[in-house]
């Protein structure tokens, strides 16, 4: 199976970068492509399982393709799509494009061309090859939960903790952490993240031992406070004020004369059909991240122009002339007289012998039976009773 985690060298030169969209700008579509998953897989009533997976499909296709060939709004309906039948929620491909043209502006949605499913069918095949066929994807949400059960200390407190940490692995599908680190490493940092946040200090916890400095030693060995910190930041960083300039192009129109659209971005807020842990208020509320006025990457017609595989040539005739000219056999001349029989059959009075068929009535006819013997007088009274046999 392919490595799918990569160092921050790595995902600084992406396809999209070489293809002239900055990373400040890609991570923008990184991060509005992983909310338009999530916004689409909330309103469909999907587990957080199946938009988790959706969300790593698209961060992993990118990977290996740039925005300025696919359209991010496209891509992201398709790896829904997938991330269902993988998960065994499946939803129809109309659905989720019925789904999107509600979230999507007019403008926005016009990038789906005159047939948004035929589009979605199309990318699934390519998406199928560029991930691989790795279809399995652990998430940090299971991590969270059996880490969570080993601490001790206050329920309440406890379950404050895991409510948070649970809102920052949601808002950290808009990050590119699911290709830098395994979800365990994930699920401890964002723990430690909650519990400075929300105050709950990890006094003790079930099976310490003397070699646990801290309670993730217990689930990730050789982990650094440095690491901690940096997963920590990646995340914090989606709710600080946006750097960017109001109206950044995306990517830029250098294809055709088609107006490309203005993209609006979405918020970073997690779902709250996605929290397993039934709180009456979020704890965390994140900012709005993003500006009104964007551009939305130019209209490819995606039927036309992906995969480019060459015409193959014909193959060369194997005959350069034609076959030579073959004389008809010669035939030896017939016999003067009458024709011969090929095999001489004997008259139809000798061909067969006779058979003997007995006639009808053949059989004698069965003696005819005599009279029956008269018989006595019937006693008067009641006929003798029956002996008894009782059952064994």
């Amino acid at each position: 199976m392919p490595y799918w985690y990569y160092d921050k060298k790595d995902l600084q030169n992406t396809p999209s970068f070489r293809d002239g969209i900055l990373n400040e700008t890609e991570n923008r579509y990184r991060k509005e492509g992983a909310r338009f998953i999530i916004d689409t897989g909330s309103k469909m009533d999907l587990g957080y399982n199946t938009v988790a997976t959706g969300v790593v499909y698209f961060h992993r296709f990118y990977m290996f393709h740039s925005f300025r060939t696919f359209p991010r709004y496209i891509t992201a309906c398709c790896c829904l799509f997938l991330a269902g039948k993988v998960e065994e929620t499946p939803k129809k491909c109309k659905d989720i494009i019925k789904v999107a043209k509600s979230l999507l502006t007019e403008q926005k949605f016009n990038t789906f061309g005159d047939d948004p499913k035929e589009e979605v069918m199309t990318l699934e095949r390519i998406l199928l090859q560029t991930i691989k066929f790795d279809l399995q994807v652990e998430h940090p949400y299971g991590y969270l939960l059996k880490y969570a059960k080993c601490l001790k200390g206050e329920k309440v407190k406890l379950q404050k903790m895991v409510q948070m940490a649970w809102t920052f692995v949601n808002d950290s599908l808009c990050t590119t952490l699911c290709l830098q680190w395994e979800p365990e490493v994930i699920a401890v940092a964002l723990m430690f993240l909650a519990g400075k946040l929300s105050k709950f200090e990890v006094v003790d916890w079930n099976g310490r031992t003397s070699k646990h400095n801290a309670w993730w030693d217990m689930f990730v060995e050789d982990i650094s406070m440095d690491l901690l910190e940096d997963i920590c930041h990646q995340v914090l960083d989606l709710y600080s004020p946006p750097t960017q300039l109001s109206g950044a192009e995306s990517p830029p129109p250098q294809l055709g004369n088609k107006t490309v659209p203005k993209n609006e971005k979405p918020s970073v807020t997690p779902p709250t059909s996605a929290s397993p842990v039934t709180v009456a208020k979020a704890v965390v509320t994140p900012v709005k991240n993003g500006s009104d006025a964007k551009l939305e990457p130019p209209k490819i017609d995606m039927r036309f122009t992906y995969p480019g595989y060459a015409p193959i040539p014909p193959y060369p005739s194997i005959y350069s002339a034609p076959p030579p000219a073959i004389p008809p056999p010669t035939r030896l001349p017939l016999p003067p007289g009458p024709p011969l029989s090929l095999y001489a059959e004997p008259p139809p009075s000798t061909r067969f012998p006779p058979v003997n068929v007995p006639p009808p009535n053949y059989f004698p006819p069965m003696p005819t039976r005599g009279p029956m013997p008269p018989r006595g007088p019937i006693p008067p009274g009641p006929p003798p009773p029956r002996p008894y046999y009782p059952p064994p």
